[in-house]
């Protein structure tokens, strides 16, 4: 199938999107890197009157260092932050979440931003947001506001991001040392979507108690969540095998998964959540005590 008819407009300037969707409101819809966006226009299940094209926008693709926090413009490709030194040697967890994503074709065109405003709950990027606690601004017609991630998701394919309005940066706090992160993923086939994925940002300290604990879960619920009953079980307690397995079986518990006949029923989903909770929390305990 191919897209029905829509008016294409291509801004050059956030202050300019920002007035386009002020004037179109939900009859237009973003492109950046269209990995989501033209797949379902294709097959009709959006049918947008308008597209506004913004990868011609100046200053929405970088990264950098700013006040403990590695600030993300939305427009960066997901191939930016795999290969990025500065990700890998300040926050490694990011890296590694965008190694997972799709494949060469999709890291190369997709974005950050783009993902995140798509809010599947197969994503990967969701998990790994809300486990290291990130910040999200926004950009609207009368002001900038700054959301926390765990209030950014709020259900399939639904952000607090306005029709009206722009996602524009995304920051994320800089883990301190003796700190480490993973993300393990499930995945039917190279490049497929999650049927279940882990994010954990770890922090212990020098008795290996745990200081900051994130877990992220993906494709675990109608959208990407917080592992709360698993972080509480490990927060201020040592990080050992006993206490990952409490906290592993604790995730499940967090878990939100549906039945999906094509991928997995609602009881695998719960008992791999546990599997690949267990495996990335000893993957990031090991890298936290490697880390300075």
């Amino acid at each position: 199938m191919v897209p029905r008819t829509f008016q294409y407009v291509a801004p050059s300037t956030v202050g300019e999107t920002v007035a386009l969707l002020k004037k179109y409101g939900r009859d237009a819809k973003i492109l950046a890197g269209g990995m989501s966006l033209v797949p379902v226009m294709k097959l009709r299940l959006a049918s947008p009157a308008y597209i506004i094209d913004i990868n011609r926008l100046t200053g929405l693709q970088y990264l950098k260092e700013s006040g403990g926090k590695l600030l993300i413009g939305a427009l960066t490709r997901h191939h930016e932050l795999e290969t990025s030194r500065l990700v890998h040697e300040k926050a490694p967890l990011l890296g590694e979440t965008a190694f997972w994503i799709g494949d060469p074709q999709v890291r190369n065109r997709g974005t950050i931003g783009g993902s995140l405003t798509h809010s599947d709950p197969s994503g990967d990027w969701g998990a790994t947001i809300l486990a290291m606690r990130s910040e999200m601004k926004i950009k609207g017609p009368s002001r900038e506001r700054t959301v926390k991630s765990d209030d950014f998701f709020l259900d399939t394919f639904t952000t607090v991001v306005k029709p009206t309005e722009l996602l524009t940066e995304i920051s994320v706090p800089i883990p301190p040392s003796r700190s480490g992160g993973a993300y393990q993923k499930l995945e039917r086939k190279a490049g497929d979507f999650a049927t279940v994925g882990v994010a954990v940002q770890l922090t212990i300290d020098s008795k290996d108690n745990a200081r900051r604990v994130g877990i992220g879960l993906t494709a675990l619920g109608p959208t990407n969540l917080r592992g709360k009953k698993a972080e509480a079980a490990l927060m201020g307690r040592v990080v050992n095998d006993r206490t990952i397995d409490e906290a592993a079986a604790a995730a499940s518990e967090d878990a939100q998964p549906m039945s999906d006949p094509l991928r997995a029923s609602v009881e695998y989903r719960r008992e791999m959540a546990r599997v690949f909770t267990k495996r990335a929390l000893l993957v990031a305990l090991s890298r936290a005590k490697g880390s300075r």
